[in-house]
């Protein structure tokens, strides 16, 4: 791991970092049997740009089974938010997280973009090649692109996120009458892959079950040091 990729010298060098990572990531299918799938998320304090970052990663038995209780860390980031660069703020927290796993996950599902960023360096994308862990995007709003074509009100109708030309996720209708999420590779997983995961793992809601737990656990670790 190279260590501007997590922690840059400002943000011509964050830019430098985020293509190098792009550059690295694999877009194709390098998973391996999956016994344990997570879900990564982070949580802070409502327009709060310097404040801790809440991260947690919650795993699942797979095929489907009991939840194994999350792991979270709490850090303070380097840098305040800037758009389109999140990826070096909640990663060190969610490195963090990941280390306290006493069982690393197979496969991650992260709330974030994956390759559906300007320069194809997501938060999905900057995690899995900074753990190099198979990793896939579900991201609840579009960062670039558009939608081309018609998406059907049915669940499962997908339809392709394209930007500058490129095909870089897709739209996925999980439950009728829900607003889309956008899946993308992240690291070491294929698109049609990441959308076989997403829909497996849906649960018959918006988002998939261990992007949930995860957000449940994030959310609670932050109300948790709020009360310290």
């Amino acid at each position: 791991m190279h260590a501007h990729w997590i922690s840059p010298d400002g943000i011509s060098a964050a830019t430098v970092a985020q293509r190098e990572i792009a550059a690295a990531a694999e877009r194709t299918d390098r998973i391996g049997p999956v016994c344990l799938v997570a879900g990564a998320d982070t949580s802070m304090k409502w327009r709060d740009s310097r404040g801790p970052i809440h991260a947690a990663v919650a795993p699942m038995a797979w095929p489907p089974g009991n939840p194994i209780a999350p792991a979270c860390a709490t850090l303070v980031p380097d840098i305040p938010y800037v758009p389109g660069y999140l990826g070096f703020r909640e990663c060190p927290a969610l490195i963090a997280a990941w280390e306290r796993l006493d069982r690393k996950p197979d496969l991650v599902l992260v709330d974030g973009h994956g390759i559906s960023h300007p320069r194809r360096c997501g938060i999905a994308t900057h995690l899995g090649v900074l753990l190099d862990v198979p990793t896939i995007g579900c991201a609840k709003t579009i960062l670039c692109g558009k939608v081309e074509g018609e998406l059907g009100e049915a669940p499962g109708s997908l339809a392709p996120l394209v930007d500058r030309g490129e095909m870089v996720g897709m739209a996925l209708r999980t439950r009728a009458r829900a607003l889309p999420i956008y899946v993308s590779t992240g690291h070491r997983v294929s698109l049609p892959s990441a959308i076989d995961w997403v829909t497996r793992l849906g649960d018959g809601r918006r988002l998939p079950l261990p992007i949930r737990m995860a957000h449940d656990a994030a959310n609670a670790a932050r109300r948790a040091s709020m009360d310290q």
